[in-house]
């Protein structure tokens, strides 16, 4: 597998952000530790997330920053991204693991340790755990399963925890002291007046 960033940004496409100006402002603050999770809205077209996805592998390419697209692993293939991450409600792990082939990175989401040690048998190279903390970005999420939620997840796997949900750089000494390996933001870059800035903090609490 190849070396996996510590910040993970997932775009928000949701009406009124801009995420490939969020991402010009990261990538030179981030370079190789940033990974760009590409996520469209359930009603996006599939040429709407090739788009996106091509422009964002483009983007990185320079900065030696990965891409991977969520739920929609034929749009990583047609685009070569670095691989792909599936939730609860996609394909199942063992099933993506397939599509995607043996050497691309293959996320999937995880909130308990049976679950995770589950998704890692299957053959995920990497796990998102949480709604750690409480978030607006996403409808339907679970209760917040907090920094004591993802230290039983790391108990139980090997394999790098990136902890996701309401994450700021103020929650991340907390959440990398329960073992996380890295996290994975929305709104505190896309939200962000300066996203560089937001860049660099979170960097900062993440190798503190």
């Amino acid at each position: 597998m190849p070396s996996l960033g510590r910040l993970h940004l997932i775009t928000d496409t949701r009406p009124g952000r801009n995420p490939l100006a969020v991402l010009r402002a990261a990538l030179p603050v981030a370079r190789a530790e940033l990974v760009v999770q590409v996520r469209v809205k359930d009603d996006a077209t599939d040429r709407e997330a090739y788009e996106l996805a091509c422009r964002v592998v483009e983007a990185c390419r320079p900065y030696g920053a990965s891409c991977l697209v969520n739920d929609r692993l034929h749009v990583a293939l047609a685009v070569g991204a670095a691989g792909g991450h599936v939730g609860a409600d996609d394909l199942p792990v063992a099933a993506a693991r397939r599509v995607l082939g043996v050497d691309a990175v293959l996320g999937a989401t995880a909130r308990a340790p049976d679950t995770a040690r589950a998704a890692i048998a299957a053959g995920a190279s990497y796990l998102g755990v949480g709604p750690c903390h409480a978030t607006t970005t996403k409808a339907g999420l679970p209760a917040p399963i907090g920094a004591d939620g993802v230290r039983a997840v790391t108990g139980a796997v090997t394999v790098p925890v990136i902890a996701i949900g309401g994450v700021t750089a103020e929650a991340v000494p907390a959440l990398r002291a329960a073992g996380a390996y890295g996290v994975a933001v929305v709104g505190a870059l896309s939200a962000a007046a300066d996203p560089a800035h937001a860049t660099a903090g979170l960097l900062r609490a993440l190798t503190c």
